[in-house]
């Protein structure tokens, strides 16, 4: 694939793009200048601005197609745009916000039967039907909103694509440990980040919600199996089984979960979660870096840079 993340640093770009996010700042000498991340179809990169104007504020907002010049080069481990020339590109000039959009590598319908058929598969019935209620009541946000703002799965269709390769992890586990519980795992699996589509504001562009920063997905998602409950006349256990594997799959209180897991399910959907964000975020920082070098550094992990084998092409 080509794009913006394939250019190797000392390069000059002179690209369409599209800004996914802008961030004003001031340096230690007073100046305004306005960090902008710009996005195609292979990823994004940051740059900078310097002595921005109110002018350039207004024009280079999010959802702006710009044509850019500029230098690659590293800074503290990162790839960042030099930038020598940008303008804000009008929408009549033959290009639109999805030309320059990452999406799922499968497409929304293959996703969703693939969903459809886990559910099937569910033996419990108040399992099922809670679940198969809470995915029917989001399903078109669901399947098109990306799963965080960064570090994994940030592309269109991300949640659902997250959820997709965490279900057949599961199926493989489950075969390998017949002592869990399919029906908990699958259902944990779909509504673990199903809160995300209120926390997130949509697909491009995203940020948190009001809900999202005061509340956050997890909590959401709690009330909202207690609601689909509630309407569906269901009082059993399985209720509450289904709120701690949600509550609990970030796995410990420094990661953000206010119950640590406490059921077998639990435990291991918080490392079926975690294997595939980090499959997701080396995946992608891997496929754009030569073998025989070592890739950026990656701040979710531990802000380490991973050495791609020579015998790796």
């Amino acid at each position: 694939m080509s794009g913006i993340t394939t250019y190797a640093v000392g390069e000059t770009i002179d690209l369409h793009l599209l800004i996914k996010q802008m961030t004003k700042g001031t340096t230690n000498t007073g100046k305004p200048f306005l960090t902008i991340i710009l996005q195609d179809k292979s990823g994004d990169i940051e740059a900078k601005l310097w002595d921005a104007s109110d002018q350039d504020e207004k024009a280079y907002q999010p959802e702006t197609i710009v044509k850019v010049v500029g230098d690659i080069h590293n800074y503290r481990g990162k790839n960042q745009l030099k930038i020598k020339q940008i303008r804000p590109v009008s929408p009549g000039d033959g290009f639109s916000i999805a030309d320059f959009l990452e999406t799922a590598p499968v497409s929304i319908d293959e996703m969703s039967s693939k969903i459809t058929q886990y559910i099937f598969e569910m033996r419990n019935p108040n399992i099922q039907r809670i679940t198969r209620h809470l995915i029917k009541k989001y399903q078109k946000d669901f399947l098109e909103y990306p799963a965080a703002t960064k570090n994994h799965h940030e592309f269109v269709s991300g949640l659902a694509y997250h959820v997709v390769s965490m279900l057949d992890l599961s199926k493989a586990i489950a075969g390998l440990y017949p002592t869990l519980d399919s029906d908990l795992l699958y259902a944990g699996v779909i509504l673990h980040d199903l809160g995300k589509v209120i926390e997130l504001s949509g697909p491009t562009s995203t940020t948190y919600t009001i809900e999202g920063n005061l509340i956050g997905h997890i909590s959401i998602m709690v009330n909202e199996i207690g609601k689909a409950a509630d309407e569906l006349g269901i009082e059993r256990e399985e209720v509450m089984i289904l709120q701690h594997l949600v509550l609990s799959h970030h796995g410990k209180a420094e990661w953000g979960s206010p119950k640590p897991p406490l059921i077998r399910e639990a435990e291991i959907l918080h490392y079926i979660d975690n294997v595939d964000a980090k499959m997701n975020m080396l995946d992608r920082v891997l496929s754009r870096t030569k073998p025989g070098e070592y890739t950026e550094r990656v701040f979710a992990l531990d802000n380490r840079s991973f050495y791609k084998p020579t015998f790796h092409e």
